[in-house]
């Protein structure tokens, strides 16, 4: 297991990766609504996979936690820029697998789950549970801010769902 998260972990210490983190940190220290945060990044994981589980559908954890890391890793450039923050983060991961040993094969797969993870879908299969996945990471009805949100009511959890 280990060993197979290593390149996942690669991820964790790149120096872009670290940069881009820190610039998030800066541009939401006043958001009072949800933070891109890596709790966040890590429960898009965990329920993906656990979502995997719960359906007997293949993920691959190395694939689910590497998009996970990276989904909205561009979210600075979205409020600096106007990007929508997707592609920004597609962009920066492109250099940040290759240079972490992906092949291009598994990066392709990693870029399109962090492409599509804005794009709703009920489909039954990875691209659909990471969608799901980055929803229900949000906790909307222990939000202070929760009245004030602009995310449309059917995306928000006023519920705990398991």
């Amino acid at each position: 297991m280990q060993e197979m998260m290593e390149r996942v972990n690669r991820i964790w210490r790149h120096p872009e990766y670290q940069s881009c983190l820190e610039k998030i940190r800066v541009c939401e220290k006043e958001r009072i609504f949800c933070r891109h945060t890596p709790e966040h990044f890590l429960d898009v994981a965990r329920i993906t996979c656990l979502l995997a589980y719960e359906e007997d559908l293949p993920a691959d954890r190395e694939t689910v936690y590497a998009a996970a890391l990276l989904h909205d890793i561009g979210r600075h450039l979205q409020y600096q820029q106007g990007i929508p923050h997707e592609q920004a983060s597609a962009r920066i991961a492109e250099g940040i697998l290759q240079d972490c040993g992906f092949t291009a094969e598994k990066s392709e797969e990693i870029l399109s789950l962090i492409l599509s993870h804005r794009t709703r879908s009920d489909r039954k299969d990875l691209k659909g549970l990471f969608y799901r996945a980055d929803k229900l990471s949000r906790n909307c009805f222990a939000c202070p801010a929760r009245e004030r949100c602009d995310w449309p009511e059917e995306k928000k959890n006023r519920n705990i769902i398991c």
